[in-house]
């Protein structure tokens, strides 16, 4: 430790250290009534290089910072190499970024993943972002009073500060809506339906089960790595990570708020996938499933009067042709006849003018922000650590 200063930041580099990575927020935000916890399994799953198929192009470190003796905060950084081959951009990425409020704390943590990124010949660095775009990423930078949910990150109010004080700058930004349920579906969606369905010769999957819809697992994403391409970050899914995710995932599927759209050759055409709002469970749950856990995630499923819209997508050739009018109009039938009240959109870019267009259509209000920062540097001078 240099004399004067309390904060020491260490790399992690056992198992140990790791779980204690993964616990840190659950003391930072303890009993915040807008945090959601995540699952401790599925952080463990994501941060282990023997689990995590993304490890097959990325390098990543992860570093705790001890202020007086106690953990202050932490911080990953990750040099995605498919991103850099396909934006052109050295960038590293920062994630799993918490830390109390002092500036010495937060400086000492960003001067680290700086210092290994710039070591590493990247010329500069942004976050909040993961492996992947499956993995959470942007900085709340608005709506430090609404409940997280389990796809976002929920951080402090002073977050922002400290890193626009370290020369972070904006380089893009997500919003993200609630959504309020009709009572009734107006007929005008409905005689768009009918149009769209004849024009495009499309059909909703009808499943009754998660396992009816497995089938079309694979397909799915690979609909989404087309449509998605275009979009700020993002790296397509390779078929190990897709296999992962299906195995994770696909069997807590709800088909009610799972919506597939087929092609006149029984082709997916687009998607959306919506799940009740685990929010509260999660909370009460303090990211582990047992021994009682499951119990308060299985109860939220069972009745809930919110839903999540996790992910979605519509194939390329299909895009401004109405499908995705027809998706949220099937998403909407099965939110009414199952009594759900409203829906989170979790984040949407904020220049994705497409998306956003479906909630004029809704009583919706814009309620969170956040923010993928940016700080670059010359290999001459380094990062800049100036405030």
């Amino acid at each position: 430790m240099i004399p004067g200063v309390r904060t020491f930041i260490k790399e992690v580099s056992s198992r140990k250290e790791l779980k204690q990575f993964i616990r840190f927020p659950f003391s930072l935000y303890a009993n915040h009534p807008c945090w959601v916890p995540p699952l401790i399994f599925d952080e463990l799953h994501t941060l282990r290089r023997d689990k995590n198929p993304a490890f097959e192009y990325c390098d990543a470190s992860y570093w705790l910072a001890y202020k007086d003796g106690k953990i202050a905060g932490r911080i990953a950084g990750i040099i995605n190499h498919r991103y850099i081959e396909k934006w052109g951009n050295q960038y590293a990425r920062f994630g799993w970024v918490d830390f109390v409020d002092d500036p010495e704390v937060v400086s000492s943590l960003f001067g680290a993943v700086e210092q290994w990124a710039m070591a590493r010949g990247m010329t500069g660095i942004h976050g909040p972002l993961g492996f992947t775009d499956m993995d959470h990423e942007g900085m709340l930078v608005e709506g430090f009073d609404e409940l997280g949910t389990l796809a976002t990150i929920y951080n402090h109010p002073y977050y922002p500060r400290h890193l626009e004080s370290l020369g972070y700058v904006k380089d893009a930004d997500w919003l993200e809506f609630e959504v309020k349920i009709p009572t009734q579906l107006p007929e005008k969606a409905e005689r768009v339906e009918r149009i769209v369905k004849q024009k495009l010769g499309v059909r909703a999957l009808e499943a009754k089960n998660a396992k009816q819809i497995l089938p079309y697992a694979r397909e799915l994403f690979g609909v989404l790595n087309q449509a998605f391409a275009p979009l700020y970050a993002f790296v397509p899914l390779t078929d190990r990570q897709i296999d992962m995710y299906v195995k994770q995932y696909f069997s807590f599927i709800k088909p009610d708020f799972t919506k597939i759209l087929l092609d006149a050759n029984g082709r997916v055409a687009g998607f959306v996938i919506g799940m009740p709002s685990l929010s509260r469970a999660l909370q009460k749950a303090r990211g582990r499933l047992f021994p009682f856990g499951f119990i308060h995630l299985l109860a939220a499923m069972r009745k809930p009067k919110s839903i999540d819209l996790y992910l979605g997508a519509i194939r390329p050739d299909l895009q401004d042709k109405g499908a995705d009018a027809l998706l949220m109009t099937e998403m909407t039938r099965s939110a009414i006849a199952n009594g759900i009240v409203s829906a989170e959109s979790n984040i949407e870019l904020e220049d994705n003018i497409k998306v956003q267009s479906h909630w004029k259509y809704y009583d919706a209000r814009q309620h969170k922000r956040r923010r993928c920062y940016l700080k670059k540097w010359s290999h001459l001078t380094g990062p800049r650590m100036g405030h």
